[in-house]
């Protein structure tokens, strides 16, 4: 197995790389005004509010086995025959995301290609239900993935046995936690993965000791009495919308997406600061969240994990491929950071995703 760093690497199982649809115009779309200064910045190919004129878009809503209405994007294509059942994709969004960052744009690169597809708002953000807002609930997640199969495999155009997924970022994470107990997840592609449960624990690469975890459930423990006692959330703000002269190069990487015309979207009734935030008293829930466990039974349904050479995550990635069983297969985008594979076209591998959907979800 070669190093990734070495950028000469294509994935390991040496397949060719596909840079993926050629770059579109760039779609600067915010709900605050944005310094055009930022505007400069946007890199090369980033779409992430991308449309297109070969797909139908449906607004949906549907309930999980716990009565919460999900809310959905359908993407079908223009060309779809009703009569014939297709092939179906649910796309999870980034963890604190909505599915307008990210998932939309998978979705209807997929239905372009000639599926069925769906991105979703997982519980407690963007459109769905659930209160407290920005909650974490990783069960309620996973459960979001199962709740959009049912929806799907009982389309009448939508083969229920022809149905796979698409996560990016933590719904990576959430959608492995799916698939393990739902066998109607036909095929499983991750992008950009992160194992929330893990970076929750650990930090990354480890970083964080057992009693700098004890710290931080301390804390949350304190931070319960105050929200229980006034009613309120005490949110973190790890991701204020100035950023910070002396913020790490992980926090620059998600404020050039999250906080600026690039990938800002402001759902309604929030306001643009609470966005992405988490409580501190929510967010160690994630501690008890453990997705690579028993990853190895999703086998022999295959899983593709997508991932950028340069990306801070990978080694999430990385685990889930030890741990898992065969078919597996990491794709490595050379040059891509974590955030890229979110939103610029020229990078995410279009090619691959619709190659390795219609091989598993062939008839």
């Amino acid at each position: 197995m070669r190093d990734p760093n070495d950028l000469t690497i294509i994935s390991r199982r040496n397949l060719l790389h596909c840079a993926g649809a050629g770059a579109t115009a760039l779609a600067l779309v915010s709900l605050i005004n944005i310094p055009f200064t930022e505007a400069k910045t946007m890199p090369n190919g980033a779409d992430n509010f991308y449309t297109s004129d070969r797909v139908d878009l449906q607004k949906v809503t549907f309930d999980t086995q716990y009565r919460m209405k999900v809310a959905g994007n359908l993407f079908t294509p223009k060309a779809l025959d009703r009569n014939v059942r297709t092939p179906a994709i649910v796309v999870g969004h980034p963890m604190g995301a909505v599915k307008e960052q990210s998932a939309n744009l998978y979705a209807i690169k997929m239905a372009e290609l000639g599926f069925v597809a769906m991105s979703i708002d997982l519980p407690f953000w963007g459109e769905s239900v659930g209160q407290p807002r920005n909650a974490v609930a990783p069960d309620l997640y996973a459960e979001a993935f199962s709740a959009a199969v049912d929806f799907l495999g009982t389309r009448p155009f939508v083969d229920r046995e022809r149905i796979g997924g698409i996560g990016v970022c933590g719904s990576g994470g959430f959608l492995v936690s799916a698939a393990k107990i739902d066998p109607r997840l036909k095929a499983i592609a991750t992008v950009s993965m992160y194992d929330m449960g893990a970076v929750t624990r650990n930090g990354y690469n480890t970083s964080q000791t057992l009693a700098q975890r004890k710290a931080l459930l301390a804390q949350a423990a304190q931070q319960r009495y105050q929200e229980f006692t006034t009613g309120e959330q005490i949110f973190r703000n790890y991701l204020p919308m100035q950023l910070p002269a002396d913020a790490d190069p992980v926090t620059r990487m998600y404020h050039e997406f999250y906080r600026t015309g690039r990938g800002l979207h402001v759902p309604e009734g929030r306001t643009p600061e609470l966005t992405q935030n988490r409580t501190l008293a929510g967010e160690i829930k994630f501690m008890n969240f453990y997705p690579f466990n028993d990853i190895e039974t999703i086998s022999p349904r295959p899983m593709l994990l997508i991932v950028g050479d340069q990306a801070h995550s990978r080694e999430f990635s990385d685990n889930a491929y030890a741990r898992a069983a065969e078919p597996k297969e990491v794709f490595w985008v050379r040059g891509a950071n974590h955030v890229d594979l979110y939103d610029r076209v020229d990078l995410i591998p279009w090619a691959k995703l619709q190659s390795f959907f219609t091989q598993h979800l062939s008839a």
